[in-house]
């Protein structure tokens, strides 16, 4: 057991060291080229030049929003896996994102700006309302908030919230050109001031995410062998409830909906743990940083000369992911 314990805290300590890394690579590598010895210099020796500008007004804040908005994901989807015990569910399922998104859009549509601190402050907003409704429907009857409850409501109000989304920005051709770039998730145009809003809910989530991660695994028992050895399902569940619209909402609050880090992430932290949730939950916030940071240094070099939403570079790798892991589920059954 002690040999098992030093091997998962060396394999954490690697994937900590490999997101330090990518960290450095996403403030040097863009489309303007920096030389290492740039980024080491606009931290210890700043003298105002270009290159020193870039990387502390813009290359460092959107390396660290990356770190935050992959790590919140990821730890969201691996708390949502686990209370559902559905491996396909994550903040997309819940309804979060477009819950988000929607209360954005009205946002704009309603008060005719398009400030990202508007954004920001509507679309947490609109996640917590969504989490209350998927928390109000899937407790309704018997039995009260059970796995596919969970999973049917936030389901059915995911598909709700993006349906009447785009018919929003269907009506107003406006908001639709102004707000497509956040919707499809992005990290560009965010600084620390924008962080900053919402980093107390992210750090109260994360906080309480690495709190509640002893408690996940009782969800693998079932439900009837948990109560009976007197678990209080009900309030853990809810408590995670609460843990998943504080991460997912300040995530897609700070950079739109970014798809398949919080299912995919997951998965990948349950292989090298064993599936022991007290461990996955801290393997998780490193490979969604690690995994965000990286698809977001990717989304520079896909077009020449240019970049695209880190949104779609994720769910260009996040969609064979999800097929293989439902041939996989139907495969095993």
């Amino acid at each position: 057991m002690k040999r098992a314990t030093r091997f998962q805290a060396a394999g954490l300590a690697v994937l900590c060291g490999l997101m330090l890394l990518a960290f450095l690579s996403s403030i040097r590598f863009g489309i303007v080229q920096l030389p290492w010895g740039s980024v080491m210099d606009a931290f210890f020796s700043f003298d105002g030049s270009r290159d020193h500008l870039i990387i502390r007004s813009v290359r460092l804040p959107r390396a660290i929003i990356a770190v935050i908005v992959g790590s919140a994901l990821a730890v969201a989807g691996c708390m949502m896996q686990a209370i559902s015990r559905n491996a396909l569910a994550g903040p997309e399922v819940f309804g979060i994102n477009y819950g988000a998104a929607l209360t954005a859009v009205l946002a704009s549509y309603y008060l005719g700006t398009t400030s990202l601190k508007l954004f920001a402050w509507s679309s947490l907003l609109g996640a917590a309302a969504a989490g209350v409704l998927v928390f109000v429907l899937s407790s309704a009857g018997r039995p009260a908030m059970s796995p596919v409850r969970l999973v049917l409501a936030g389901a059915t109000l995911n598909l709700l919230f993006a349906s009447l989304t785009q018919g929003m920005l269907i009506m107003n051709e406006q908001s639709l050109d102004t707000m497509r770039f956040w919707l499809a998730g992005a990290l560009t145009g965010r600084d620390m001031e924008l962080l900053l809003h919402v980093l107390p809910y992210v750090m109260t989530g994360l906080i309480a995410a690495f709190i509640l991660s002893s408690q996940l695994n009782i969800f693998k028992l079932g439900e009837e062998v948990a109560q009976g050895l007197g678990q209080r399902l009900k309030l853990i569940r809810i408590g995670c409830m609460v843990v998943i619209v504080l991460l997912a909402g300040s995530a897609v609050a700070i950079a739109g909906p970014i798809g398949f880090i919080g299912l995919a992430v997951p998965h990948m932290a349950r292989m090298l743990t064993g599936g022991n949730y007290r461990l996955a939950v801290p393997y998780s916030a490193v490979l969604g940083a690690l995994l965000l940071l990286a698809a977001d240094i990717g989304a520079r070099y896909v077009l020449p000369g240019q970049e695209i939403p880190v949104g779609v570079v994720t769910a260009f790798f996040g969609a064979p992911f999800l097929i293989y892991l439902v041939q996989r589920k139907e495969t095993s059954s």
